[in-house]
Parts: structure tokens; C-alpha cells; sequence
């Protein structure tokens, strides 16, 4: 895999380098080689499933993971066609495999197709209920690659489609007390608008330049600060969540491992390094495995 082939974010040593091409750029395409994005679309899932209180539920866990896969690299794809014109103006997205011509917008929508299917499998396996919540995120999926265009804050629809997995994996289990999923989905989506203003950061300098809105230009010098209200909204949001299942304080004690991992975020957050904000914005995979933990013990543990 050439530098003339990838863009900057991707994590090299991946599966995708060893494929030849033209695989290689549909592997590219579907962001095989960037998993962060499957465990950031995979967590609250976990989430829901495990604060239900039904066990390990590996099955089900597995299927979720399947359809995160799936869904992430479908959405990728969607977003690259509609955005292709715009990628071509961002020197980290200039290389994708539709901006630069190597697939045509023919082959990408067979592609997504494919991977909507895959998706369409996973959906059969739940309950009629969660089936029909997760179809409910359809709208938001389809507009928000639109967002960046007419609205500074692109990262709040991104955390309504992006954590929908939270509502699924409670349903999938249970149809009842309803208060303890919307609060674990709305500290999801400021754990969401926290890390991608996070990622933003990475294309301040060309979004501004081409026109594309995000939270890190509307925050401008107040990005730690912003993320950290982010961050601690989420916090909140998830005790909240534990306080409606348990009513217990000692259970809110499972959150500190995680509160002190996003602390560690905002708090090492240095904008002016180009590292910087991806190493953060990556290690929201292991943000989200401490909250995975948090919810399995407060589901599992009675009281």
C-alpha cells in the first residue's frame, strides 16, 4: 500500500495492504483499514446489550459486531459517493478510491449494495422490535453526509445515526423501562460529538477553506473545552442511565475508569500536533470497552 493509494489516518498494518488490486481499493473504500470506526459504531451496541442484565449474550454480541462491520463500511461508502467533489478539495481525503477515479460511482453503489446485505442478514437475527428501531436510523444515515454543508455542528448528527446501536441492543433483549436506554443514547452521543470534534481537528485548516462546517471551526480556541463539556455531559448521561436500573451509588464507581480515560483526552488534547488528535480519537475504541465493562457489571450484578 502506497502513499499514493492511502490516506493519512490509515492504520497500515492492515489486512487491506495485502490485497491486490483493485480489492485493495475497495477495501480502501469500505474502510477495512481504519477499524476504529467499526469499534466506534460497535460499543454502544455492547452497551445496550449488557446493561439489559441478560448475561454475556455472545451470540447476539456477535451479530452486532457483524452488523457494525458492515453498516460502518456501507456508510463510508454512501458518504464517499455523495462527497467526492468535496474529498477531492481535502488533502486527507484527496486519494479516496471515488475522489481520485480509481472506483467508479457504478461499482461503489454495487459495493454498498453488497454490504447493505450483509446488514439485512444481521437484521433478521433480532427480535421484530429492535428490527424496527434500527430501521428508524435510516433518515438520519441518509442525511447526514448533507450536515457538514448546512450546519457548524455535522458531529451532533453523527452522534444521533452513530450510537443508535445503544436503543438496539436494550431492545433486543428488553421492552421495558425505557428512561435507562435514552440516557445511555444521550451520554452515547456526547461521548460521539466529543471524539469526532476530536477528529475534525485533523482537517480545521482545508475545511475552512472549501467551505466544510464542523464543531472544531465553530469551538475555535475553545476546542479542550468544548470536548471536555462533551465528555463530562456524557458522563453524566451514563450515571444517569445506572441511577434509573440500580438506584444504587456504589454502581456509579464503574464509570471512573472510564471518566478518567476521556479526562486523559482533553486534557493531553494538543490541536497543533497532527498526531495529536488522531491518537485521541482512536483510543475511544478502549473508551468504549471501560464503558462496555461498566454496563455488564451494573446489568448482571442485581441489586
Amino acid at each position: 500500500m502506497t502513499a499514493e493509494t492511502v490516506t493519512p489516518d490509515s492504520e497500515h498494518k492492515s489486512l487491506a495492504e495485502r490485497l491486490p488490486q483493485p480489492l485493495r481499493d475497495f477495501a480502501l473504500l469500505a474502510r477495512f483499514d481504519r477499524p476504529i470506526g467499526w469499534w466506534l459504531l460497535f460499543w454502544p451496541c455492547a452497551w445496550g446489550t449488557w446493561l439489559a442484565g441478560a448475561g454475556l449474550q455472545w451470540q447476539l454480541i456477535a451479530w452486532f459486531l457483524l452488523g457494525s462491520i458492515a453498516m460502518r463500511s456501507a456508510g463510508c461508502v454512501y458518504n464517499d459517493i455523495v462527497d467526492r467533489d468535496l474529498d477531492k478539495s481535502v488533502a486527507r481525503t484527496a486519494n479516496r478510491p471515488i475522489a481520485s477515479g480509481r472506483i467508479s460511482r457504478k461499482a461503489a453503489w454495487a459495493w454498498l449494495l453488497l454490504l447493505c446485505g450483509v446488514g439485512l442478514v444481521v437484521l433478521l437475527q433480532l427480535r421484530w422490535q429492535a428490527q424496527l428501531e434500527a430501521l428508524g436510523s435510516l433518515a438520519l444515515v441518509a442525511a447526514y453526509p448533507f450536515m457538514k454543508r448546512i450546519t457548524w455542528w455535522p458531529q451532533a448528527w453523527l452522534g444521533l445515526v452513530f450510537t443508535w446501536g445503544a436503543l438496539v441492543g436494550w431492545t433486543a433483549l428488553r421492552g421495558d423501562n425505557f428512561a435507562v436506554p435514552l440516557a445511555l443514547y444521550g451520554g452515547a452521543f456526547f461521548w460521539c460529538m466529543g471524539y469526532d470534534t476530536i477528529y475534525a481537528l485533523q482537517d480545521r485548516e482545508d475545511d475552512a477553506l472549501v467551505g466544510i462546517k464542523s464543531s472544531a471551526l465553530r469551538l475555535g480556541n475553545q476546542v479542550k473545552l468544548g470536548v471536555g463539556a462533551f465528555y463530562a455531559a456524557a458522563i453524566a448521561l451514563w450515571a444517569f442511565a445506572f441511577w434509573q436500573l440500580r438506584g444504587d451509588w456504589i454502581a456509579l464507581l464503574a464509570l471512573i475508569p472510564a471518566a478518567l480515560h476521556l479526562g486523559w483526552q482533553v486534557v493531553t488534547l494538543n490541536a497543533d500536533d497532527p498526531m495529536n488528535p488522531l491518537t485521541r480519537f482512536r483510543s475511544n475504541r478502549y473508551a468504549g470497552a471501560l464503558v462496555a465493562a461498566a454496563c455488564f457489571v451494573v446489568g448482571n450484578s442485581g441489586g
